[in-house]
């Protein structure tokens, strides 16, 4: 099979590695997108090749100069400024003023930093609604970000920046990958 052979569904599984990095996957479509060279298979799940992230690039890129393009790059705006929250919040979670290490033991301090995601996640959320109205692959961040903020608001305090699960800070990154995807941008141009 030949990338230009895939369906949504095989393109949509190589946007997830893409995103993700490795997937873990029971081989249920994977066999195909690895007959074509597009995946390698590793001990923890399928990579994308370099073939294989050659063609992602061009599937996930909006056509330019189009209403598309247009439309992407006034949300992805709109994204850049509660980036730069999120991340200030997120280092604010992990490291308290003068460089400590945070011990998750102050209750207020940690609330108030919740309370700060929460205000961006009220924001960010008609962004990727309107994301989601205009291309299919956006559907799944609001969902997994609501998801994410009610096991933070629950007092699981993993679920705000832990990379090793589908984290707050984690949905956010692969959000923000995935705006730099549509556009043709990477985040060494970004501000």
């Amino acid at each position: 099979m030949a990338s230009d052979e895939l369906d949504d569904e095989h393109w949509l599984l190589l946007h997830e590695v893409r995103l993700r990095g490795v997937v873990d996957l029971d081989g249920s479509t994977a066999w195909r997108v690895e007959e074509a060279g597009l995946v390698a298979r590793v001990p923890k799940g399928i990579r994308l090749t370099p073939i294989g992230r050659e063609a992602h690039t061009t599937w996930a890129r909006v056509p330019p100069g189009s209403e598309l393009e247009a439309s992407v790059a006034r949300a992805y705006q709109r994204f850049l400024g509660l980036n730069r929250e999120l991340i200030r919040a997120c280092n604010d979670w992990q490291v308290r003023p003068g460089g400590v290490p945070n011990d998750h033991r102050d209750p207020t301090y940690d609330w108030a930093v919740v309370d700060r995601v929460d205000t961006i996640d009220d924001r960010v959320g008609p962004i990727v609604s309107a994301l989601s109205r205009l291309m299919v692959r956006f559907g799944g961040y609001r969902p997994r970000l609501r998801d994410a903020r009610r096991r933070i608001d629950n007092g699981d305090a993993e679920w705000l920046t832990s990379p090793r699960i589908d984290s707050y800070h984690t949905v956010w990154m692969q959000l923000h990958e995935d705006l730099l995807l549509a556009l043709g941008r990477d985040r060494a141009s970004e501000e």
